[in-house]
């Protein structure tokens, strides 16, 4: 009887096992905050691209971006759980633990996969965003207002012109074209260059395309450079808390078969 009352104290794993699981639990709650901070970044879209991705449909950057919200709380949460499970040594709630984990690990893998896949999507074709502004610059719809103010202040705060440049409005038929003929401005007034208190400095200059009165770069790279810098904060981070959670939880499984 004795011998059976020893082997029942000494059930259970390793006082190593625990320990890196508690330290693994801990990398994961904080990562899930920092996760879920980061997503609200994303979501509250600081660059003021959404209009030029929402309106084509092309969005799931924001879309992963919301999931990444509820996977960050729940890594939190779950892992706050995980903690409590291995040091009350309750076989039910490591149980619990590994199946709510598991949930948010597979939500946490969609949303990094769409946003990456978004990502290299959007930013290897320019021609996409050139063709939304192409049809909705200067349309009378409500999502042609949204997105003309869009690229009206891209335009003058980031001091570029188009997609690619200028000759975007020249080369491409456009809805600006329609409602302004190219004799009379081949551009919209806002590629023109101004001075501190945003007034053209020569609104002929630039309406026959002179480089000291006109913005000659494209408005791509900071496009480009928002997406960039959504898709890889959501998915490349969500990568490594998943490559990070998935040792912590076949060691959680291995606990588990030794309680």
């Amino acid at each position: 009887r004795e011998a059976e009352v020893g082997m029942e104290d000494e059930k259970g794993s390793p006082a190593l096992v625990v320990a890196c699981l508690i330290v693994g639990n801990v990398v994961v709650l904080l990562s899930g905050l920092a996760l879920f901070a980061e997503s609200v970044w994303v979501a509250s879209d600081p660059y003021r691209v959404y209009p030029t991705l929402g309106v084509s449909g092309k969005d799931d950057v924001f879309a992963g971006a919301w999931i990444s919200i509820f996977t960050g709380f729940a890594f939190f949460l779950v892992g706050s759980l995980g903690l409590v499970a291995l040091l009350r040594r309750s076989r039910p709630m490591v149980l619990t633990y590994l199946v709510l984990m598991l949930i948010v690990y597979v939500f946490e893998s969609a949303s990094s996969i769409t946003a990456h896949t978004h990502r290299d999507y959007m930013v290897s074709d320019p021609s996409l965003i050139t063709k939304e502004m192409l049809t909705h610059y200067g349309a009378p719809s409500r999502q042609g207002r949204e997105l003309t103010r869009l690229w009206d202040s891209i335009m003058v705060e980031k001091e570029c012109c188009g997609t690619l440049g200028p000759l975007d409005w020249v080369h491409y038929t456009s809805t600006f074209r329609t409602s302004i003929p190219e004799a009379v401005f081949p551009w919209p007034p806002p590629c023109c260059r101004r001075d501190p208190n945003f007034i053209p400095l020569s609104e002929e200059g630039c309406r026959v395309g002179h480089r000291d009165y006109i913005f000659t770069k494209g408005c791509f790279e900071h496009i480009g450079h928002a997406i960039d810098s959504y898709a890889w904060g959501v998915s490349w981070f969500g990568f490594a808390i998943l490559m990070w959670t998935l040792p912590v939880l076949l060691l959680t499984l291995y606990h588990y078969t030794t309680l």
